[in-house]
């Protein structure tokens, strides 16, 4: 006789499993936690170790760098006096100042940079920088030194090599050229990441060509910027440690504007360092050139007003918008073709216009938070249009951006917290409601 066979059952509760469904469990287990740890890794790995340079000089005394002196006398110390008297002396001609005596140019020098030195027993050569006293010095150039009068600008320097473009992602050169520049006399209001902690996340070759504005907003507004300058620099070595050219690019925006383009050549990898601090000095004669043509003024997408609404005439753009998707809507449903845009004397369809009831204005403005699910760059930015269309809301500020995940804002908005709710839902969102907060998914 033979066995009658049964239907299999899934084991119960507590019944142990049989050896090789454990080794698979097991290995399934394991697989799920190397793949979290290598995540975890890999994200500590982009934001860890030496990768930043904090600028080292942003005073705004007056630099003079690149003097070349080369003095002999009977000793080195009396060759090395009279070689920083020298140079103290050409960099004061450099800045078209008076003549004086050398005690008293003495009196204008705050410090002596050695960028270059060479000591012998009787001779000094040497390059060096010398630095002048703003307060002391201006009475002698009549206040020449220019202030600065652009708006706060991000600096994101891009260098090019072996077809890598890279920013903060590891220490570089051109990272250094910037960190070591002094601004303190140029009229472009630079903000310098150092490149450490998550500004290699934040801040990196990707996000010079990106055109969603409210991406460029959030990171903006982590610098206190209100806009971009993108210095780009391309280092071709015609043999290994031989000549080197470097192709420059100034760039300006989150719509990468070009604003000019030069050339400079290093005979040694051992010049490299000096050819990228001069384009440096470069890029910033192109800033403040642009600067006075008119060409940095902050790009009004990615700017609000102090009150948190939206500028002005990007309203009046958005609610033509509205008005012409309104009449689009009608004309389909009446079975007549799209009417004309409201001439502007006229008001558009009231649900168009989205005037604030009286009700509304005089309601108080309260911060509320927003968690909202973001799977993907577009439905990251589609919410955010959404909600900055709501009547009500004033302003919104991302707080936490996670791609792929559940990201946060925090709205300001004139009424309740179960009437922005209601509001969302009429706009076809989910709502769950929470102690002070919301959340929204599609």
């Amino acid at each position: 006789m033979t066995a009658s066979s049964s239907p299999l059952r899934p084991p119960l509760a507590g019944t142990p499993l049989p050896p090789r469904r454990w080794l698979r469990h097991g290995a399934a287990a394991l697989g799920a936690l190397a793949l979290l740890s290598g995540g975890y890794a890999l994200v500590l790995a982009q934001v860890s170790g030496e990768r930043g340079i904090a600028p080292t000089a942003s005073s705004v005394d007056i630099e003079v760098s690149g003097i070349a002196v080369d003095v002999t006398a009977d000793s080195a110390e009396e060759a090395r006096e009279q070689a920083w008297r020298e140079a103290q002396r050409r960099a004061w001609e450099k800045v078209d100042g008076p003549a004086i005596s050398d005690s008293q140019l003495s009196g204008l020098v705050s410090a002596i940079v050695i960028e270059r030195e060479n000591i012998g027993p009787k001779r000094y050569i040497a390059t060096l920088g010398v630095v002048f006293d703003r307060q002391r010095a201006g009475r002698y150039l009549g206040g020449q030194a220019q202030q600065r009068s652009s708006a706060p600008m991000l600096l994101i320097p891009v260098i090019a090599s072996g077809g890598a473009y890279t920013t903060f992602e590891r220490r570089n050169e051109w990272q250094r050229a910037w960190a070591e520049f002094n601004p303190g006399t140029s009229r472009i209001d630079y903000v310098r990441p150092s490149g450490a902690g998550g500004d290699s996340l934040l801040i990196n070759f990707g996000q010079t060509r990106r055109r969603s504005r409210a991406w460029w907003r959030t990171t903006l507004d982590q610098y206190g910027a209100a806009d971009a300058l993108v210095p780009i620099a391309r280092v071709d070595y015609q043999f290994p440690g031989g000549p080197a050219r470097g192709i420059f690019t100034a760039r300006y925006g989150p719509d990468s504007t070009f604003l000019g383009e030069f050339e400079l050549s290093a005979s040694s990898p051992e010049e490299v360092p000096d050819m990228l601090a001069e384009a440096v000095r470069r890029f910033d004669r192109i800033f403040e050139a642009a600067l006075e043509e008119g060409k940095l003024t902050p790009d009004p997408t990615l700017r609000e007003s102090d009150s948190g609404d939206i500028d002005p005439a990007l309203l009046r753009l958005i609610e033509l918008g509205r008005a012409i998707q309104q009449r689009e809507a009608e004309a389909g449903a009446e079975g007549e073709g799209a009417g004309d845009l409201p001439a502007p004397g006229e008001t558009g369809p009231a649900e168009a216009q989205e005037t604030p009831s009286p009700a509304e204005t005089s309601a108080p403005v309260r911060a509320i938070t927003v968690q909202f699910a973001s799977p993907d760059a577009g439905a990251f930015d589609a919410t955010l249009s959404a909600m900055r269309g709501v009547p009500g809301v004033r302003s919104l500020a991302v707080t936490s951006t996670a791609m792929g995940g559940t990201s946060v804002m925090s709205v300001r908005y004139a009424g309740s917290l179960d009437d922005l709710a209601e509001a969302l839902v009429e706009r076809g969102f989910a709502v769950n409601r929470g102690a002070g907060a919301l959340a929204i998914s599609r």
